[in-house]
């Protein structure tokens, strides 16, 4: 937190120090290679020089008395003892340099037995968040490829528009016991792309997260074998015993929602399912699925409700009230009509920390209306709302998108601050000076309250 560093720089700069630290050993083993050399040429050296004494003393004092030959014995006998100690070290390493040779035959194969030394003596785990895109993929490749004092070991894994081929040798790559969740960006994964990771991703035990945005799955387009990849992908899922988290965005995936989600074996606690076009089968199965009674967070924007999904949705916040920590129906087309009808289930999540609710259209007296129940809500933290219309210039139309309020500009002559102060008068008034209001949508972050 509050590192000045970014997310890929932090993950460059470590995979660098992993590979100079395997480097900065491979220098100290040679260093103390070259010092055992000279401490056993020194040996050598005392012992020539003590057998020249030897001889010089027996030819010097051939008839000297008992004490004296007594003497040159106990000499004798210790450079001899120390004679054979360094005869029998010297032999072991004749014997490591044969079987270093037998083994080795080639360069290449002794520069992988220097590694396998240098990994079989990890001085630090590193574990680590790692964020790898195009630009760093290789390097972190080959740091997680290094064996040296510094052995990486991934814990979240962010890819960003990086192929399928290369997300595959990564997860290869990191140890089995580590991962605990993976995030795949931006990258052209299609159906069959992810039907191919998700076996992969079953051997790592302790995953509870996956997350895919903007990863070009799109069931809207008639492509042969999409039906088949569709299969292979709820199997995929299916593997992941520890799936606790599922984050998925924009991906159009219409009228599929139940024959991903059935096929899980545990219930999800975080379902964030935005820009999804959601269609009210979908919302149907997941308000009755396995999944409703044990949401801790759920995030709907930007799939448009109306009349006939409404009760979906009152049904799932129903299943989920005592659990739901975290709400968000941004973006959702919900008019004051359907706000009113869609309070008294908000009302009941007993549990609620966060609610966001922006790029909706409601005007003036339906943001109050939200505004007096929030304030009923004794759990409830934040409250992100929207804009409401009256503050934005002439000529919305009757029910405007969420991209037409994120668009069209507010009223310069309308006072802001004003709708502030209305809505905080009323949370005054309620005694509620924990619940903290923000329109603010850029800068609005749900995991402040934890």
């Amino acid at each position: 937190m509050g590192d000045p560093m970014g997310g890929w720089s932090l993950t460059v700069a470590l995979c660098t120090m992993v590979v100079q630290a395997r480097g900065g050993a491979q220098r100290a083993q040679r260093r103390d290679g070259e010092r055992e050399r000279k401490r056993f040429s020194a040996l050598e050296r005392e012992k020539d020089i003590k057998r020249e004494r030897g001889q010089w003393r027996r030819g010097k004092e051939p008839n000297g008395d008992e004490a004296s030959n007594d003497r040159e014995r106990m000499a004798l006998s210790g450079v001899l003892g120390e004679e054979e100690m360094i005869k029998g070290i010297r032999r072991r390493m004749e014997i490591e340099r044969k079987r270093d040779g037998t083994l080795a035959g080639s360069a290449g194969i002794k520069k992988e037995n220097e590694e396998r030394d240098l990994g079989s003596d990890v001085l630090v785990h590193v574990r680590a968040d790692l964020f790898v895109n195009a630009r760093s993929w290789e390097r972190a490749r080959v740091a997680l490829n290094t064996a040296g004092p510094l052995k990486l070991q991934c814990r979240y894994l962010r890819v960003e528009e990086i192929s399928v081929s290369s997300i595959r040798t990564l997860l290869d790559l990191l140890p089995r016991q580590g991962l605990q969740g993976i995030d795949v960006r931006y990258s052209s994964l299609g159906v069959a792309g992810l039907a191919e990771l998700l076996p992969l991703l079953s051997a790592f035990p302790a995953l509870n997260s996956l997350r895919l945005h903007y990863c070009n799955l799109d069931f809207r387009r008639d492509h042969p074998g999409q039906e088949e990849a569709l299969r292979d992908l709820s199997q995929g899922l299916a593997q992941l015993q520890e799936l606790r988290r599922l984050s998925l965005t924009a991906l159009r995936l219409p009228g599929q929602l139940r024959v991903l989600l059935s096929s899980l074996p545990q219930p999800l606690e975080i379902v964030e399912l935005p820009y999804l076009s959601l269609s009210p089968a979908d919302l149907a199965y997941l308000s009755c699925s396995h999944h409703a009674s044990t949401l801790q967070q759920l995030d709907l924007s930007e799939n448009r409700l109306d009349e006939n999904t409404l009760p979906s949705i009152r049904r799932l916040l129903s299943q989920a009230s005592s659990s739901l920590q975290h709400l968000s129906l941004s973006g959702c087309g919900l008019n004051d009509s359907l706000m009113a009808l869609l309070l008294p289930s908000l009302g009941g999540c007993w549990a609620l920390k966060s609610l966001a609710l922006a790029l909706n259209p409601l005007s003036m007296s339906g943001l109050m209306d939200l505004v007096r129940m929030a304030a009923q809500m004794p759990s409830l933290r934040q409250l992100l709302y929207p804009n409401p219309l009256e503050d934005y210039q002439p000529g919305l139309p009757d029910r405007p998108s969420s991209a037409q309020l994120l668009d069209w500009p507010l009223d310069e002559t309308t006072d802001i601050n004003m709708t502030s102060s209305q809505l905080n008068r009323v949370l005054i008034d309620s005694g509620r000076t924990d619940l903290f209001l923000t329109c603010d949508l850029l800068n609005y972050d749900k995991d402040l309250v934890d």
